[in-house]
């Protein structure tokens, strides 16, 4: 049920579960219950990605704190990152393949990473003695459920395959402790970094193809990613083995790849990714040196796979 309502009547005289938006409102608190049960622990619905990654990091850590971040995480992560040394953060960053660093307070990895598709060391990072969070956004519950590794918090951007649509922009923090939750819920209360009702209800429409649409999109892309390996036009191909994300390096270098994105005609060139239609860009325009200046990131949508595969072969035809 969409309930748009900013305030309810008190109960007896005393707020009930639901008094004023802000704290909480229904919509809200059912994605919650849902995304719950998918990640095995306690939800809190945020207005994107980047608002739950904000909203963790101030609730549980302060000035001094050192965060470990995973070097090849999504970019948008660690510029937030960098962007809290400002506020007397402390940020490094290390290869999530193998250990994390000694020293670190919060040890924040991506599973896999995006777009180069690493997938973190999760046994070594849940050793570590500072909190674990895993951005589990390209994976989703259906692959992996971190806090059955060890961690302590998960994250989505619930914009890509949680919301599946390319139409609502939200985010989720599930956490494993109760504690972890209420403080991260007070911090997003008093800041207003608050899901809006119809994002929440857009969320909840969402969840309920995620299985279909997550593991359709992986059967693709599974096949697509071995194509790929085996066209001439491409020198690499980054593939996690589930999901439907992956990565493929144009030969020739950024010219040839920027030729390519701008060659198809049934996959979309747009950013983002997770939704029901396909998507593809080359990542160097955001990320400069981090990616390699050929990279091409594609979502795999709904599509029939023959005729993404056609597509996607006739765009690297056309790359010189």
């Amino acid at each position: 049920m969409l309930d748009r309502s900013t305030i309810w009547p008190y109960e007896g005289g005393e707020p009930g579960p639901f008094y004023y938006q802000r704290y909480a409102h229904p919509t809200a608190a059912a994605a919650e219950e849902a995304l719950g049960e998918l990640d095995g622990g306690h939800a809190l619905l945020f207005p994107s990605g980047s608002g739950a990654t904000t909203a963790v990091v101030l609730a549980l850590l302060g000035p001094g704190r050192t965060v470990a971040v995973a070097g090849d995480a999504y970019f948008g992560t660690v510029v937030l990152l960098r962007r809290l040394e400002e506020w007397g953060l402390r940020v490094v960053e290390f290869d999530q393949t193998g250990p994390p660093p000694g020293g670190a307070d919060l040890v924040w990895v991506e599973a896999p990473s995006n777009p180069l598709l690493t997938m973190p060391d999760l046994e070594a990072a849940a050793a570590h003695p500072g909190l674990v969070v895993v951005d589990a956004t390209a994976a989703t519950p259906i692959h992996l459920r971190p806090l059955e590794h060890g961690a302590d918090i998960v994250v989505h951007s619930a914009t890509k395959y949680l919301g599946g649509h390319h139409d609502v922009l939200a985010g989720v923090a599930v956490c494993r402790a109760a504690e972890h939750r209420d403080r991260i819920a007070d911090l997003r209360a008093r800041t207003g970094i608050v899901a809006a009702p119809d994002a929440a209800w857009l969320l909840l429409r969402g969840l309920e193809t995620l299985e279909l649409r997550v593991r359709r999109q992986g059967e693709s892309a599974a096949e697509l990613a071995r194509r790929l390996e085996e066209h001439p036009a491409v020198e690499r191909v980054r593939y996690p083995g589930f999901g439907g994300l992956l990565s493929f390096d144009v030969r020739g270098g950024a010219d040839a790849a920027r030729r390519v994105e701008t060659s198809t005609r049934l996959v979309v060139n747009a950013t983002s990714l997770g939704g029901t239609r396909s998507v593809l860009e080359t990542r160097a325009r955001w990320e400069g040196t981090r990616v390699p200046a050929n990279l091409v990131r594609l979502s795999v949508g709904l599509e029939p796979l023959e005729e993404l595969w056609l597509d996607l072969a006739q765009a690297l035809e056309a790359r010189s």
